[in-house]
């Protein structure tokens, strides 16, 4: 039987809400990406893309997780291969760090090659 769970999709300001509210934020960005910029939350665990066939068990299935990237693209493939996986408290975040950058919120280290603007693609002015 094959799995059509809906999984959402929220914007950085709505992930900052949920992060506030528990949820573990998953970032699966390389390495090399997040030695250069990080993601600055209490609940994190980074596990690359390229990793995350053979480490996909860190990830606590009971938690309420977030997956993130750098652009919302490669999170999307993650959350599919979780879902098939058996995790089911999945949510992407759109836009990934690069508006997450965009907004203000907190990272570690250096934010300049982010580009100044990233348009949402919707009406929701507090994405």
């Amino acid at each position: 039987m094959e799995n059509n769970t809906i999984v959402k999709e929220v914007c950085p300001t709505s992930t900052q809400e949920l992060i506030i509210r528990g949820y573990l934020l998953l970032d699966i960005r390389e390495s090399n990406e997040v030695e250069n910029l990080a993601f600055d939350v209490a609940k994190l665990i980074h596990i690359p893309i390229s990793e995350l066939e053979e480490r996909y068990l860190e990830i606590p299935k009971n938690e309420k997780i977030i997956v993130v990237c750098q652009t919302g693209e490669r999170s999307w493939r993650a959350v599919d291969f979780l879902q098939k996986m058996g995790y089911t408290n999945l949510i992407n975040m759109k836009k990934g760090l690069d508006k997450w950058v965009q907004k203000g919120f907190p990272t570690i280290g250096d934010s300049s090659a982010i580009p100044e603007h990233v348009c949402c693609g919707g009406s929701h002015s507090h994405c």
